[in-house]
């Protein structure tokens, strides 16, 4: 009902009230950000991973730092400080006391992901932004912004008042974006005629197993997938990483542009670069013993998707499996080409839920299949629809064999599912490790789904 109120509302009327709210929170904690160095982040796909690499770089300076993102907050070296549900830029009152928290605790140096609707509700207003990032700009959220204009506008919020504006010359809202960025503009990309750019990457062998919040845990190692060297002519040298694929050097190379912009010795980028471990679910491997790879991944949008599947297509001579949905009161347009991809890529894919809301997940999952269907493929032989997602994940792990890649796709770190108007328990990971057959593990459930469709 709430929801259906605020869309009542008018835009203009709604942007006051956010505002109002941002001016209140930012005034009650004393303008935390003033005594801070913040560095924000904002793209469509790739914000986690380079907020998290500049974080490292900042780290291995010897620099205090602090860092908001999708998967929490590490608050002056306290980790795994949850957001909330479906959350990367907290509300005004939470942000800005994240960020006195993170002044009190002796932090110099903040990178705050800030998505477009954090941008364009004011939740992010008073974060006195010194340096802005942005990773890439294709179609997400129009349900929201309308239009793919206004959508870039909105991220382009990020970039009004910096001191510094970091693009990536390689991407289509580069020409777009360069007239609305503010202070100094430096560029980085993999192609030529970039300020920051590379001669080149090359994969590496798969690393060890993860520290902290992946150990082993019954009998299952979540690992790494492999990692890359990357030259770096601006650093003077070759930088071991432990992320894959040439999105990844893109999100390297924009974390190095920072690192250049603050001052920071070539070591000391590459350093954080070679310490810096995939965010949670990020490519994400899990082996219980399987002879075929799993990955978890939160690819949710169609570039990301599309740019999972083409490397992990290139990763295996045997069969891509994958795994994913669309999320329901969202975009719709961007079911067709997510399908479309899956169809191009993977050899059987398997459309399940991914948050439906209050849509037919039925209706969500037919879109999808139309996009795989371009592609040749058939239901029931190279696709399938099963709506229960352990399920789902259930059937790709009993069909893959030995050599094959299955990659899970859309949820990854994100602790629950909506089906309705109810959030419920999920844990992709739990998921995937019953899936495998791991003792002790418990299957999720998701009762409402017969309701949801009936």
């Amino acid at each position: 009902m709430l929801t259906a109120l605020k869309k009542r509302i008018p835009r203009r009327v709604m942007h006051a009230y956010h505002f109002l709210r941002a001016l209140v929170a930012v005034t009650l904690n004393g303008y935390p950000a003033r005594k801070l160095t913040v560095i924000g982040v904002t793209g469509t796909d790739g914000k986690t991973t380079t907020s998290h690499l500049i974080y490292h770089i900042l780290h291995a300076a010897g620099q205090p730092v602090s860092l908001i993102s999708t998967t929490g907050a590490i608050i002056h070296g306290r980790e795994n400080q949850p957001l909330g549900l479906h959350v990367t830029t907290p509300n005004p009152f939470e942000l800005q006391n994240f960020i006195k928290t993170a002044v009190r605790a002796g932090s110099k140096y903040l990178v705050l992901e800030s998505t477009s609707h954090g941008l364009a509700q004011y939740r992010v207003w008073g974060s006195n932004y010194q340096i802005g990032v942005v990773t890439n700009i294709t179609r997400e959220h129009l349900d929201y912004h309308g239009s793919y204009e206004q959508y870039l506008k909105d991220k382009a919020r990020l970039l009004k008042s910096v001191k510094t504006s970091i693009l990536n010359r390689d991407d289509s809202s580069f020409e777009k974006l360069k007239p609305l960025a503010g202070g100094k503009l430096l560029t980085y990309g993999l192609k030529p005629g970039a300020d920051v750019t590379s001669d080149g990457f090359r994969l590496t062998p798969a690393g060890p197993a993860l520290s902290g919040d992946a150990p082993n845990i019954h009998n299952v190692v979540i690992t790494k997938g492999e990692g890359m060297d990357i030259t770096i002519p601006r650093l003077g040298r070759t930088v071991r990483a432990q992320l894959v694929g040439d999105y990844n050097a893109q999100n390297i190379l924009a974390a190095t542009s920072v690192g250049l912009t603050l001052g920071l010795s070539p070591d000391a980028i590459a350093a954080g670069i070679k310490k810096a471990t995939p965010p949670p679910g990020r490519l994400q491997r899990v082996d219980a013993g399987q002879p075929f790879t799993v990955f978890v991944d939160f690819a949710h949008t169609p570039n990301s998707l599309e740019n999972v599947l083409k490397l992990l297509r290139g990763m295996t001579k045997k069969r891509l499996i994958v795994v994913f949905g669309c999320a329901g009161l969202r975009d719709p347009y961007k079911r067709h080409p997510m399908g479309t991809s899956a169809g191009r890529y993977a050899d059987l894919t398997v459309i399940t839920a991914e948050d439906p809301r209050t849509e037919s997940l039925d209706d969500i999952m037919a879109e999808v299949a139309k996009g795989v269907e371009t592609q040749g493929k058939v239901r029931d032989e190279s696709y399938f629809l099963i709506g229960d997602r352990q399920k789902a994940i259930q059937f790709a792990l009993d069909h893959a064999q030995p050599g094959d890649i299955v990659v899970t796709c859309g949820k990854a770190h994100e602790q629950s599912m909506c089906f309705g108007t109810v959030e419920y328990p999920w844990d992709e990971f739990q998921a995937v490790k019953h899936a495998l057959g791991v003792a002790g593990v418990e299957a999720l459930k998701l009762p409402t789904y017969a309701e949801h469709n009936s």
